[in-house]
């Protein structure tokens, strides 16, 4: 689920359209986040300077709820503070606390009326109550720039369309002029704006010109295909859904509507008020901004939409990802759980929640909940996945193979590169059970699938394949090759280097060995696999000092305990010494440490998003 993106994103420049506000700025340069309790637990300082740096600390970890409860305390403190005022405004938006957030925004305007997110908001809560001119009036105090001007513009036509004067609301649209991405987004809207007032031919014109200028963002597809459907050209609507499925496999809503139009079923307009069409711009803002990063503006655009259009399933996931991004599981999981259960995308958030709470590190729950979803969808080849990654994350290993075969046998017809992960998974599963053959011949199938538009993750099925040969004893020959292949590919990748760097040592060849695992060290300081290699290495290269050192490293770094007791017998004992002559690619040394196997490869953006692995958890790794 973490790909969704590539089939969400909106125009690259609609990330320009970030609010401006001082509190957003602080907060958008915190380092590190936290999972918050709920609102009512947070009990309040007993000063005013004691809120104001709880509310701090909080903004600068992105706990929106902590920052929203500590500043509305502390402008009970210091009521004439517009900087504070600010700040709490700010927080209760982004934490969703729309009421209490309207009201801050009401005293910002009294005190500051040049506050375009204050303008914005106020002017959000007015479209929701249908007072279209008020609205507008909001919208031309909320700020100046290329960025603020798209989102008044783009609004204020809006405000007309819901007023009723649609040729106004054109008129003002068509004012839009800038980059590409800008005429293209006006050309979407000015589209739905036309439908909705009822000049469908204009509506096609334009949602046409749009979806020629950009095939690859899904909202435009999916409005240009429902308005084609409209008019009765069901073909044209396949073929722009099938195109994009061809882009972006898989993908709920798309797959929902090509399932309704081949069954002769009407698809309903996108968008169909204006209120809806102010969701979708703010929604347009906050998915441009949740997929380049900027997390907290995205955040209070998307509460905005959904705000407007609370059953908005795409918006309610985008939040939820951008959530998940920010390390807060938990309420992701509450935006994911509030998505509509009539929603395509409703399965995908399930999906995502039980693998959300094995990363929160309730397994059992997990593995609960993606079974009795499996139970509502056996024939579901994403769920039977998901529940996979959980089991093979749990170590469970047997029966994650046994999962994914079944997740195979749904396969059927469909194009097998689409599912090269769930070979590739199976086959990590097989060997962590000590099934190689089947291991083997799995690895070599998602090798033979995986796409050569996707380097990175060919790059880790090379590696985990070879350095399973190298471990084994087997094509050595071969394994050099695909691992020399799998640097070159991910040449900063600090895991793969270390499978270099180890199979030189395996090999007896200490000098290339030390070489490797130094640059693999430097890439990733804090692996204690990577430094327990090393330490290996310096010991067999006479560094003995060295290697101690490196392996006390490696012992503070937390390994898994199997690996802690090795490196503990090592620190005692070091290493046994070695009973026969050093080693050659033709007469390698038998084993002396387990094997360096990466269990889940970084997967690309645009791989198929629903059949990603439980996450942080599937990242372990095993060494000696």
């Amino acid at each position: 689920m973490r790909n969704r993106n590539a089939a969400r994103r909106a125009a690259p420049a609609l990330a320009l359209a970030l609010v401006s506000s001082l509190a957003l700025a602080v907060a958008a340069r915190a380092m590190q986040t936290q999972e918050s309790p709920p609102f009512s637990e947070y009990e309040p300082a007993e000063s005013l300077e004691g809120n104001f740096l709880s509310a701090y600390i909080a903004g600068a970890s992105r706990d929106t709820a902590a920052a929203a409860s500590f500043y509305k305390e502390a402008v009970k403190g210091d009521p004439r503070n517009a900087e504070l005022l600010e700040r709490a405004f700010v927080s209760l938006l982004a934490d969703g606390s729309l009421p209490d957030a309207f009201r801050a925004a009401e005293r910002l305007s009294s005190k500051d009326g040049a506050n375009g997110l204050a303008q914005l908001a106020l002017g959000v809560r007015q479209i929701k109550a249908g007072q279209w001119a008020a609205a507008r009036q909001n919208f031309t105090k909320s700020g100046r720039g290329a960025a603020a001007d798209l989102t008044a513009t783009l609004l204020t036509a809006w405000a007309y369309a819901g007023a009723g004067d649609g040729k106004r609301a054109l008129e003002t649209i068509s004012r839009l002029k800038g980059e590409r991405y800008y005429n293209t987004f006006r050309d979407y809207h000015a589209g739905l704006i036309a439908s909705v007032v009822g000049d469908q031919a204009e509506a096609e014109r334009r949602l046409k010109t749009a979806y020629e200028a950009d095939h690859n963002t899904l909202r435009i597809v999916d409005a240009y295909a429902r308005q084609e459907a409209q008019m009765g050209r069901t073909d044209l609507a396949i073929q722009a859904y099938t195109e994009f499925d061809n882009l972006v496999p898989r993908h709920p809503i798309v797959r929902d509507a090509l399932d309704k139009l081949k069954d002769g079923k009407p698809l309903g307009r996108l968008v169909n008020t204006a209120q809806e069409g102010a969701a979708e711009v703010l929604y347009g803002l906050g998915s441009a901004g949740s997929t380049q990063g900027d997390e907290l503006p995205a955040i209070v655009y998307l509460r905005l939409a959904l705000y407007l259009t609370p059953e908005h399933g795409l918006g309610r996931l985008t939040l939820a990802d951008t959530l998940d991004r920010m390390k807060q599981p938990e309420k992701a999981n509450e935006a994911y759980a509030l998505i509509p259960a009539s929603s395509p995308l409703k399965l995908n958030a399930d999906i995502q929640i039980g693998l959300n709470l094995e990363q929160m590190g309730k397994g059992d729950e997990a593995l609960a909940h993606l079974d009795a979803a499996m139970k509502a969808h056996p024939d579901n080849i994403d769920v039977v996945t998901a529940l996979g990654n959980v089991q093979r994350s749990r170590k469970k290993y047997e029966e994650a193979a046994e999962t994914y075969t079944k997740a195979i046998a749904l396969i059927g017809n469909r194009p097998q590169a689409n599912y090269w992960t769930t070979y590739y998974f199976r086959g990590t599963a097989y060997e962590r059970a000590k099934q190689w053959p089947k291991a083997e011949a799995d690895l070599k199938k998602a090798l033979e699938l995986v796409p050569a538009s996707q380097p990175g993750a060919r790059a880790q099925v090379l590696n985990y394949l070879a350095y399973s040969w190298v471990d084994q004893n087997m094509n050595i020959d071969e394994a050099f090759k695909m691992l020399k292949q799998a640097v070159d590919a991910s040449p900063r990748d600090g895991m793969i280097i270390d499978s270099l760097g180890w199979a030189y040592f395996r090999l007896g060849r200490w000098d290339e060995a030390l070489r490797e695992l130094e640059k693999a060290i430097e890439l990733k300081p804090g692996d204690p696999t990577i430094n327990d290699h090393l330490g290996d290495a310096y010991w067999r290269a006479g560094r003995r000092l060295e290697g101690k050192f490196q392996w006390q490293h490696a012992k503070d770094l937390n390994p898994e305990p199997d690996d802690l007791a090795k490196i503990n017998d090592k620190l005692k004992n070091g290493l046994p010494e070695l009973d026969k002559p050093t080693a050659t690619a033709e007469n390698p040394p038998a084993p002396v440490a387990a094997p360096h196997n990466p269990e889940n490869p970084e997967l690309p953006k645009g791989a198929p998003a629903p059949n990603e692995p439980p996450g942080a958890a599937d990242k372990k790794k095993t060494g000696g």
